[in-house]
């Protein structure tokens, strides 16, 4: 096997496992990054939502109270939960994955009735190990596969006991458009619910693979140019010297010696090797000559 090819099979090898090092460590990355960059999204839309509800308390209940004294329906409007909901709705359309729930344990409106799973997350912000807790990230399993949910708690503020203390201190609107027998029995500063934004894990894991495949391709590229670069260095730096050390060699050994001097200009062993070679040449024609003579 000549030393060119050598060369290959062993760099190949050696960067070969690198390279697998690297992809193994970049695929880690690639998944990290990817659940990373999901939990920023899903906090970006609970940020958003709680802006929502925040507006709608100061902003728009305000309002339209006034016109229900007016009104015998009730405007759910006026209700933080529900804006917030209906405004998800929309963002839904641009990111079709993602959920968004206001679940409560015992709500007004049922839509926002908290299943099991979403049951035990606000039991979690209601333990008392978890007290002051203000945001729970973590995965469960699905019937569609593992999914991811960021929640944070839903507190029983003093405007909210305005409708959900008794049935009797509610709205009488309220009370006609839902009725009595739920959303009742809150009590200041507990936790009635959560805020929850869920997505399947497979879209970070998407995220990862198509980061990966780019990453991958980059390192094959960075690889096999790699390999050219050392391989026309290693032709340049010593395999051609050797190659006209070999000539030379050879042509000695017929007993030629007319022959010009190999380049010995550096300090590196190849050049040695040719000085040496360029001795051993000139020592042995005035050797020969000698015994002409």
């Amino acid at each position: 096997m000549k030393l060119l090819a050598k060369f290959n099979l062993i760099l190949g090898l050696v960067l070969g496992v690198g390279l697998a090092l690297a992809t193994l460590v970049s695929y880690h990355l690639a998944q990290e990054n990817a659940r990373a960059e999901v939990v920023r999204q899903a906090r970006l839309m609970m940020e958003a939502m709680s802006s929502a509800r925040d507006y709608t308390s100061n902003e728009v209940k305000p309002l339209l109270v006034k016109q229900q004294e007016h009104l015998t329906s009730f405007l759910p409007q006026t209700v933080p939960a529900f804006a917030a909901t209906e405004t998800f709705a929309s963002i839904r359309a641009h990111y079709p994955d993602y959920d968004y729930k206001e679940a409560t344990l015992n709500p007004t409106n049922l839509r926002d009735r908290a299943s099991d799973w979403e049951a035990d997350v606000i039991q979690a912000f209601r333990n008392p190990a978890r007290k002051g807790a203000t945001e729970i990230v973590d995965e469960r399993e699905t019937p569609l596969g593992r999914s991811l949910y960021l929640a944070r708690p839903i507190v029983a503020a003093a405007p909210c006991l305005e409708c959900h203390s008794t049935p009797s201190a509610a709205p009488p609107a309220m009370i006609r458009h839902y009725g009595s027998a739920n959303g009742f029995g809150w009590n200041l500063n507990e936790v009635v619910g959560a805020q929850i934004v869920s997505v399947p894990m497979t879209v970070p894991i998407k995220m990862a693979d198509k980061a990966f495949t780019t990453l991958l391709a980059a390192l094959a590229g960075v690889f096999l140019a790699t390999l050219l670069l050392l391989d026309l260095v290693l032709l340049l730096a010593v395999v051609r010297p050797l190659r006209n050390l070999s000539a030379m060699a050879d042509e000695i050994s017929i007993g030629k010696l007319d022959m010009p001097e190999l380049p010995a200009t550096g300090k590196d062993e190849i050049s040695i090797l040719a000085g040496s070679f360029n001795r051993m040449r000139r020592s042995l024609e005035r050797a020969i000559k000698m015994l002409e003579g």
